[in-house]
């Protein structure tokens, strides 16, 4: 199966921070940081209404202030309760540490001290882009593995069981009732549908269709 790219999941100029901080011009500092080396940056000076605009499936992350009318741990909380996968960089006061720490704990991406240095902030959101688009490419590879799975047929499935847990065309004849040359034939098509080329590559698929 071919690898995916970045641009299979969106164009590049989709890729969206979010930015939530009830300073304003924090706001802008940092959507203007991001804006500068390509990306979009989208800024909210409150977090109900970056929650109600939220657009979870445009990738990119999550830039939150700690301290805010609504804390930025609830809105991590928020974040996880609505199954919202984005990576969140908390961005925290010296004083404030301890409480980035404990984000982390519970899923946070990172976090960045203020005052923010610009190389710091673009360093770690660029990994965190990377990571989110990385977790959508997986989830994809996965739909588009299972869609072909489930184009096989039974006694397809039945094969490729047999195959992925290392029998050879004689053996599995034998288990199944078949002749060599049919098992050669259902081998032939379950590689076609499921796109691949070898049964190591038909091994990894079947471990990561079946993990939990």
């Amino acid at each position: 199966m071919g690898d995916l790219a970045w641009t299979d999941i969106l164009p590049a100029s989709s890729w969206r921070i979010y930015i939530v901080d009830d300073d304003q011009l924090i706001c802008e500092w940092l959507a203007a940081a991001v804006t500068s080396v390509g990306y979009t940056g989208t800024a909210f000076t409150d977090a109900e209404t970056f929650l109600a605009e939220l657009d979870p499936s445009s990738p990119g992350c999550v830039l939150l202030d700690v301290l805010m009318p609504m804390h930025g741990l609830q809105v991590q909380q928020a974040l996880v309760e609505r199954g919202c996968s984005l990576p969140v960089i908390f961005v925290s006061g010296h004083n404030e540490i301890a409480v980035a720490v404990e984000a982390m704990k519970h899923g946070a991406f990172d976090f960045i001290e203020k005052p923010v240095r610009p190389q710091a902030l673009v360093d770690v959101v660029t990994r965190a882009v990377k990571r989110d688009v990385e977790t959508r490419i997986a989830h994809l590879r996965r739909v588009k593995l299972q869609e072909r799975f489930e184009s096989l047929t039974r006694r397809e499935r039945e094969v490729l069981s047999l195959l992925v847990d290392g029998g050879a065309n004689k053996s599995i004849a034998a288990q199944l009732g078949l002749s060599s040359r049919t098992v050669e034939i259902h081998r032939a098509n379950i590689m076609s549908k499921m796109a691949l080329r070898s049964v190591a590559e038909l091994v990894r698929a079947h471990v990561e269709l079946h993990r939990d």
